[in-house]
């Protein structure tokens, strides 16, 4: 399977994964991002059940804080 991921081609050796799958894989621990797929936000409660398939536009933004 091929995505785009933050604008960089990936490939993974499933036909599918989910965005809890892709975090580990990917090795992204931060807890303050925002995950979206194909343009549509991705809530946190439902990355278990949110599925990449292939081709899918991933975009995954890390929340900084700051003044």
């Amino acid at each position: 399977m091929k995505i785009l991921l933050n604008n960089r081609e990936e490939e993974f050796g499933k036909e599918t994964i989910s965005v809890s799958e892709m975090l580990i894989l990917k090795k992204f621990s931060f807890k303050m991002r925002i995950i979206k797929i194909n343009g549509v936000l991705i809530a946190k409660e439902k990355y278990d059940t949110t599925i990449i398939h292939d081709g899918d536009d991933v975009q995954m933004l890390y929340l900084m804080s700051g003044g």
